[in-house]
């Protein structure tokens, strides 16, 4: 954020200055400043939702649109700094978040968070139509990529322990507008992806009762086809999940660690079964779809793993980030991974491939050895996995919308901590109403077709914000290392987007990939002969600039694995949030970016009547 004034952009903006009264300084409260002033919590004004000058009336906001062009530049070179991420963001919530998670919290958090019914539906779908036995290796492939994202999460979380996660670390890196796209598709993503959950939560619990699975659903014909399917249950599990998360964060994290507990027993039940009823013939052939069919596989599975992200939004809560947030985020991942491959592979030992159910896998396996009741045991761990994964989801993406609206990107009426509580209850509540309204009309195929590739994508945009933070410090780095940096992070862009399109095309000559696969390997290495310009304080990715070089092309590779549907719906989406930035979203941040110049210039045109400049 830190511009220098010039006469040139006092002028330019010298009558939004003039806002900037007792009212408009509670753009910027202490954290004390709610209970000095005697302010309630439960308010609800105008002024708590557009508190910035631009807002104040008509004239200012006609004057802010004139100015667009200039405000977008100034937002899209503009950085946040850490202290302004930990600090003086923070300072908009009023109340303190608690401190109350440890690393056991963040590990099973995590569980809870990624093991949901994932595995338990996808399995048998992909070992059955794209990977055959090899979807072990889906499973190995997806969980390095997941992992490789993990270990930036990381190295993040640990320097800057923010509710924001992968919002905030995109802000200090890359800037405003990249942090705002990104921040816009993975909360849509979360609002769609909890409203699906909810769906999915309703089908399986219908499907022990009866074949049916929208037997719980009110039908009314008289609306459109994929919204005629009303789910008042998906309402009343999405509003519990989400109440009891406002309760508090370490009474939430004992709930799902102990249920989850629970789950892991079952999980170590179903593999032990597994091994022991197995039959290695039912391996062969490994490869019945060849490399392609493990990668298909890999693109799809992969979905199997997110919910870790969301984990990593709570590191403000976190007592001692340096050492909980590695042990936690990495190590829960890593069992994570192994507990998938084991899985799967008890899976395809215990059923030919080609004779998996692709509707009920594991349940339809155990029926098969004569262990009807353990079906009943799966689909209550199905269950209980979704509703933990609502419950951590909405945990993480109320902190997400937190530091969101604490940039004022959004109103920052939704950064309000509550002061008992000591969670965002606006946000929680922001997030809530809309996963519902979604989930009471939208059908699970409506949902699926809306969610975008945004998850690998800021995935793989964390992996260039770190090498970003390596490698360059503004007004530090020397211009030869940064053009070297700037030219490496091009050819692993590059080569990384040449492998996907290669793959993409169906082209399986060696020739292409050779190329392709050297370019990236050249353009790691010239980055890996670059100057260092940070060094992490406490922990950091091991191997930079390989590993998140990895990442990047790992999650290349899985987007183009989605399709071309999926990309047009980012590009759709993101168009409409950049409406909705150039309106409102731009001048927001403009105005608290340079709320401290704005005062400066008023405090220095009452000390010099000659109107000097800064």
């Amino acid at each position: 954020m830190g511009i220098k004034i010039s006469s040139e952009s006092q002028d330019f903006d010298s009558n939004l200055t003039t806002p900037l009264n007792p009212a408009t300084a509670r753009m910027d409260p202490s954290p004390q400043s709610a209970t000095a002033s005697g302010r309630s919590y439960w308010r609800f004004s105008k002024q708590d939702f557009y508190p910035e000058p631009t807002f104040q009336n008509l004239s200012t906001y006609l004057s802010a649109l004139s100015k667009t062009p200039y405000r977008l530049k100034d937002r899209l070179l503009g950085r946040s700094s850490e202290a302004g991420e930990l600090i003086e963001c923070k300072k908009q919530s009023e109340n303190e978040m608690k401190k109350c998670l440890t690393w056991w919290d963040l590990m099973w958090l995590g569980f809870g968070s990624v093991v949901g019914s994932g595995i338990f539906s996808i399995t048998g779908q992909e070992a059955h139509n794209d990977a055959g036995p090899a979807i072990v290796l889906s499973y190995a492939v997806s969980g390095l990529s997941a992992l490789l994202s993990v270990f930036c999460y990381t190295e993040f979380a640990v320097e800057i322990p923010i509710a924001g996660g992968s919002f905030s670390f995109l802000r200090i890196e890359l800037g405003d507008f990249v942090a705002f796209i990104a921040a816009g598709n993975i909360l849509l993503e979360g609002l769609v992806g909890a409203a699906g959950l909810g769906r999915s939560w309703t089908s399986y619990f219908a499907s022990i009762f009866s074949n049916n699975p929208d037997f719980m659903r009110i039908r009314v014909n008289s609306f459109a086809e994929g919204f005629n399917l009303l789910d008042p249950l998906a309402v009343v599990v999405l509003a519990v999940a989400n109440g009891i998360a406002m309760t508090g964060t370490k009474r939430t994290s004992i709930l799902n660690y102990v249920s989850s507990i629970f789950s892991a027993i079952v999980i170590v039940f179903v593999i032990v079964v597994g091994f022991v009823h197995g039959k290695t013939e039912n391996l062969g052939p490994f490869f019945p779809f060849g490399a392609e069919g493990v990668f298909t596989a890999a693109a799809v599975v992969y979905w199997s793993y997110t919910g870790f992200d969301m984990v990593a939004n709570m590191a403000e809560e976190v007592k001692n980030p340096s050492r909980d947030i590695p042990i936690g985020l990495v190590g829960s991942m890593s069992m994570i991974t192994v507990v998938y491959c084991l899985m799967s592979l008890a899976l395809v030992m215990m059923v030919k491939y080609t004779q998996i159910d692709v509707n009920a896998a594991y349940s339809v396996a155990f029926v098969g050895i004569g262990m009807k009741w353990a079906k009943y045991l799966v689909s209550i761990v199905a269950l209980k996995g979704m509703t933990t994964s609502l419950l951590v989801g909405s945990m993480g993406q109320a902190r997400y919308t937190t530091q969101i609206a604490r940039s004022h990107m959004i109103p920052p009426y939704f950064s309000l901590v509550h002061p008992k509580t000591g969670t965002p209850i606006y946000a929680t509540l922001l997030v809530t109403t809309g996963s519902c309204i979604l989930a009471f009309f939208s059908s699970l195929d409506v949902l699926s077709s809306v969610l975008s590739f945004s998850t690998l994508f800021i995935f793989m945009l964390m992996a260039v914000a770190l090498l970003v933070r390596r490698y360059y410090v503004k007004d530090v780095t020397p211009k030869c290392d940064a053009i070297k940096f700037v030219i490496s992070l091009f050819v692993i862009f590059g080569s990384s987007l040449g492998i996907t399109i290669l793959w993409s095309s169906k082209y399986r000559g060696w020739i292409g990939y050779v190329v392709t696969v050297g370019l990236w390997f050249l353009g790691t290495l010239g980055m890996a002969l670059t100057s260092k310009q940070r060094i992490p304080k406490v922990w950091g990715v091991p191997l930079v600039p390989w590993l998140p070089s990895l990442s990047i092309a790992m999650n290349l590779f899985l987007i183009g694995s989605l399709g071309i549907v999926a990309i047009w719906r980012f590009i759709i989406c993101s168009a409409v949030m950049l409406v909705y930035y150039v309106l409102a979203g731009v001048h927001a941040t403009y105005d608290m970016a340079h709320m401290d110049e704005q005062a400066l210039i008023l405090e220095q045109g009452k000390g010099d009547s000659s109107g000097g400049t800064l």
